[in-house]
């Protein structure tokens, strides 16, 4: 019965998406191919997407009754199917698949970049006291550990004892690495002043990027934005949520 339904809803749409570019309209499907680099790119673009935090509430029930509509077969005509992608990317950058609840801004995927820049900044400003190395990498774990652990695929509950002691990992590993290589730095006396200037510039990128490849149990939605830019075939090892589930789940063996 909810095939037939759905079916139904596509057929009455299918009229008014006969001059629109967009691809049909697959509910809980990405929109862009993923068996290409360029469809991956896409992809990830429209995960990471800023304007999504600017939905009003308004449109975000709109989106997910226009997303109901159509899963129902009560499409009204005239529903373009660039209009039920744009519900569905709204739905899903503000909803957590499992929950149905909203997602704080600032750990969103669509928020990442904006949230999470001028962390980034913090991380390489220069002439950094032992102080503020520790603050800006701590700053940088936490916002990562919140992240992920409002996207966890909420299907399979962990422990939030699991969370906890990755997260403190992370914050150790990440400010034990930072301040050893500062200090590395400080002593070695056969760097010029430029040259030691220089080093500095880049020793947040072993501190952060060695806890970047590991992400906190149960995340699901970075299991997307990963495989984005990942090879066809290539193996994911991150668990996935209902309506997020990861495109390189199979792969060859």
């Amino acid at each position: 019965m909810a095939d037939t339904a759905t079916t139904a809803s596509a057929a009455a749409a299918s009229a008014a998406n006969a001059s629109t570019d967009a691809p049909p309209f697959q509910l809980g499907k990405p929109r862009f191919q993923q068996t290409s680099f360029y469809g991956r790119f896409r992809h990830f673009l429209d995960i990471i997407d800023p304007r999504t935090l600017f939905v009003t509430e308004r449109r975000l029930r709109e989106a997910v009754q226009l997303l109901e509509d159509y899963k129902h077969g009560t499409l009204r005509p005239g529903v373009t199917n660039e209009q039920l992608w744009s519900a569905q990317k709204i739905k899903q950058a503000i909803l957590h698949p499992d929950t149905n609840e909203k997602i704080f801004m600032p750990f969103r995927m669509s928020g990442y970049i904006p949230f999470g820049t001028p962390i980034v900044v913090g991380l390489l400003l220069p002439n950094q006291t032992l102080a503020s190395t520790v603050f800006w990498q701590w700053l940088n774990q936490s916002h990562n550990a919140c992240v992920n652990y409002a996207n966890r695929n909420a299907t399979k509950p962990s422990p939030a004892s699991k969370f906890i002691q990755g997260y403190l990992g992370a914050v150790v590993s990440a400010v034990s690495i930072a301040v050893g290589l500062n200090v590395l730095v400080q002593k070695a006396n056969k760097f010029t002043p430029a040259t030691r200037l220089l080093v500095q510039r880049f020793v947040p990128f072993p501190a952060v990027g060695r806890l970047s490849c590991r992400r906190a149990p149960g995340c699901s939605y970075l299991c997307k934005a990963s495989c984005a830019w990942q090879p066809l075939g290539w193996p994911c090892h991150w668990p996935s949520a209902s309506s997020r589930r990861c495109q390189r789940s199979k792969h060859p063996s």
